[in-house]
Protein backbone atom coordinates (compact mmCIF):
# COMPACT_ATOMS: atom_id res chain seq x y z
CA UNK A 1 0.00 0.00 0.00
CA UNK A 2 2.63 2.58 0.66
CA UNK A 3 4.13 2.16 -2.47
CA UNK A 4 1.16 2.70 -4.08
CA UNK A 5 0.66 5.40 -2.21
CA UNK A 6 4.15 7.34 -3.07
CA UNK A 7 3.95 6.16 -6.67
CA UNK A 8 0.68 7.45 -7.21
CA UNK A 9 -0.40 10.49 -4.24
CA UNK A 10 1.37 13.32 -6.26
CA UNK A 11 -0.91 12.89 -9.32
CA UNK A 12 -3.29 12.08 -7.45
CA UNK A 13 -3.15 15.36 -5.20
CA UNK A 14 -2.53 17.57 -8.57
CA UNK A 15 -5.58 16.45 -10.31
CA UNK A 16 -7.61 17.32 -6.81
CA UNK A 17 -6.31 20.51 -6.61
CA UNK A 18 -7.20 21.45 -10.44
CA UNK A 19 -10.42 20.05 -9.80
CA UNK A 20 -11.46 21.59 -7.10
CA UNK A 21 -9.05 24.54 -6.67
CA UNK A 22 -8.40 24.16 -2.72
CA UNK A 23 -5.57 22.14 -0.80
CA UNK A 24 -7.15 21.59 1.69
CA UNK A 25 -10.40 19.76 0.45
CA UNK A 26 -7.89 18.08 -2.04
CA UNK A 27 -5.70 16.58 0.19
CA UNK A 28 -9.05 15.02 2.21
CA UNK A 29 -10.42 13.78 -1.03
CA UNK A 30 -7.14 11.74 -1.74
CA UNK A 31 -6.64 10.87 2.10
CA UNK A 32 -10.25 9.69 1.85
CA UNK A 33 -9.39 7.19 -1.11
CA UNK A 34 -6.12 5.74 0.32
CA UNK A 35 -8.21 4.67 3.74
CA UNK A 36 -11.40 3.39 1.64
CA UNK A 37 -8.28 1.28 -0.06
CA UNK A 38 -6.89 0.22 2.88
CA UNK A 39 -10.28 -0.52 5.10
CA UNK A 40 -11.98 -2.36 1.90
CA UNK A 41 -9.50 -5.49 2.96
CA UNK A 42 -9.10 -6.74 -0.44
CA UNK A 43 -6.12 -8.36 -1.49
CA UNK A 44 -4.15 -7.78 -4.44
CA UNK A 45 -4.95 -9.78 -7.40
CA UNK A 46 -1.84 -11.68 -8.50
CA UNK A 47 -3.01 -11.97 -12.40
CA UNK A 48 -0.56 -10.84 -14.94
CA UNK A 49 -3.82 -9.03 -17.03
CA UNK A 50 -5.38 -7.12 -14.51
CA UNK A 51 -3.52 -6.12 -11.40
CA UNK A 52 -5.74 -4.30 -8.73
CA UNK A 53 -3.33 -2.76 -6.64
CA UNK A 54 0.19 -4.05 -6.92
CA UNK A 55 1.87 -1.22 -9.13
CA UNK A 56 1.11 -0.70 -12.80
CA UNK A 57 -0.79 1.29 -15.06
CA UNK A 58 -4.32 0.02 -14.45
CA UNK A 59 -4.04 1.10 -10.65
CA UNK A 60 -2.81 4.85 -11.73
CA UNK A 61 -6.22 4.75 -13.91
CA UNK A 62 -8.21 3.30 -10.62
CA UNK A 63 -6.68 5.47 -8.95
CA UNK A 64 -6.88 8.93 -11.16
CA UNK A 65 -11.05 7.51 -11.46
CA UNK A 66 -11.84 7.40 -8.27
CA UNK A 67 -10.07 10.94 -7.35
CA UNK A 68 -12.15 12.45 -10.20
CA UNK A 69 -15.60 10.57 -8.97
CA UNK A 70 -14.41 11.54 -5.21
CA UNK A 71 -14.30 15.38 -6.61
CA UNK A 72 -17.14 15.74 -8.37
CA UNK A 73 -19.21 14.53 -5.45
CA UNK A 74 -17.57 16.95 -3.38
CA UNK A 75 -18.33 19.62 -5.60
CA UNK A 76 -21.97 18.48 -5.60
CA UNK A 77 -22.18 18.85 -2.14
CA UNK A 78 -20.27 21.93 -1.86
CA UNK A 79 -23.35 23.12 -4.26
CA UNK A 80 -26.18 21.91 -2.47
CA UNK A 81 -25.13 23.60 0.56
CA UNK A 82 -24.17 27.14 -1.21
CA UNK A 83 -27.71 26.47 -3.03
CA UNK A 84 -29.72 25.70 0.63
CA UNK A 85 -27.49 29.04 2.30
CA UNK A 86 -29.36 30.48 -0.15
CA UNK A 87 -32.34 29.30 0.39
CA UNK A 88 -32.68 30.42 3.44
CA UNK A 89 -30.03 32.84 4.45
CA UNK A 90 -28.73 34.15 7.83
CA UNK A 91 -29.17 37.59 8.46
CA UNK A 92 -27.11 40.04 10.56
CA UNK A 93 -29.80 41.28 12.95
CA UNK A 94 -30.52 37.51 13.41
CA UNK A 95 -27.17 37.27 15.16
CA UNK A 96 -27.44 39.95 16.95
CA UNK A 97 -30.59 38.86 19.18
CA UNK A 98 -30.29 37.70 22.87
CA UNK A 99 -30.07 34.12 22.73
CA UNK A 100 -33.16 33.86 25.08
CA UNK A 101 -35.13 35.50 21.93
CA UNK A 102 -32.72 33.26 19.08
CA UNK A 103 -34.11 29.92 21.01
CA UNK A 104 -37.83 31.27 21.16
CA UNK A 105 -37.71 31.30 17.27
CA UNK A 106 -36.23 27.70 16.66
CA UNK A 107 -39.06 26.69 18.77
CA UNK A 108 -41.65 28.37 16.59
CA UNK A 109 -40.22 27.14 13.66
CA UNK A 110 -40.13 23.75 15.30
CA UNK A 111 -43.24 24.02 16.28
CA UNK A 112 -44.31 25.35 12.79
CA UNK A 113 -42.79 22.26 11.21
CA UNK A 114 -44.17 19.47 13.56
CA UNK A 115 -47.82 21.22 12.90
CA UNK A 116 -48.27 22.52 9.58
CA UNK A 117 -45.41 20.32 7.36
CA UNK A 118 -47.17 17.23 5.96
CA UNK A 119 -44.87 14.17 5.26
CA UNK A 120 -42.84 13.38 3.57
CA UNK A 121 -41.75 17.03 4.30
CA UNK A 122 -41.35 16.73 8.30
CA UNK A 123 -39.33 14.06 7.95
CA UNK A 124 -36.59 14.97 5.80
CA UNK A 125 -36.56 18.65 7.45
CA UNK A 126 -35.94 17.23 10.77
CA UNK A 127 -33.22 14.42 9.48
CA UNK A 128 -31.27 17.09 7.67
CA UNK A 129 -31.21 20.19 10.47
CA UNK A 130 -32.00 17.61 14.11
CA UNK A 131 -29.85 14.45 12.92
CA UNK A 132 -27.35 16.48 10.52
CA UNK A 133 -27.86 13.81 7.87
CA UNK A 134 -27.07 14.67 4.36
CA UNK A 135 -29.52 14.93 1.03
CA UNK A 136 -27.86 11.63 0.08
CA UNK A 137 -28.35 9.98 3.56
CA UNK A 138 -31.95 10.84 3.63
CA UNK A 139 -33.17 9.73 0.14
CA UNK A 140 -31.37 6.32 1.31
CA UNK A 141 -33.10 6.00 4.27
CA UNK A 142 -36.79 7.32 3.04
CA UNK A 143 -36.63 5.20 -0.53
CA UNK A 144 -36.23 8.58 -2.25
CA UNK A 145 -34.46 9.74 -5.26
CA UNK A 146 -32.20 12.58 -4.05
CA UNK A 147 -33.28 15.34 -5.74
CA UNK A 148 -37.03 14.66 -4.87
CA UNK A 149 -35.36 14.76 -1.14
CA UNK A 150 -33.81 18.31 -2.07
CA UNK A 151 -36.95 19.18 -3.43
CA UNK A 152 -38.91 18.59 -0.45
CA UNK A 153 -36.56 20.24 1.63
CA UNK A 154 -36.17 23.48 -0.24
CA UNK A 155 -39.98 23.72 -0.51
CA UNK A 156 -40.22 23.39 3.10
CA UNK A 157 -37.66 25.95 3.68
CA UNK A 158 -39.61 28.23 1.40
CA UNK A 159 -42.55 27.58 3.36
CA UNK A 160 -41.04 27.93 7.19
CA UNK A 161 -39.05 31.17 5.30
CA UNK A 162 -42.44 32.67 3.91
CA UNK A 163 -44.39 32.06 6.85
CA UNK A 164 -42.02 33.96 9.17
CA UNK A 165 -41.37 36.88 7.23
CA UNK A 166 -42.24 39.95 9.07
Amino acid sequence: MEIIFRQNYSEMIHLARVLLGDDGEAEDVVQDIFLRIADSNIPPKRSTSVRLLPTGRKNDSYLLIAVRNACLNRIRQMQLHERMKNLLPIEDETDLQPIDRQLEQLEDISTFVDEQLEEPHRSIFHLRFDEDLTIAEIARRLGLNPNTAYKYLAQSIQRISNHFKH
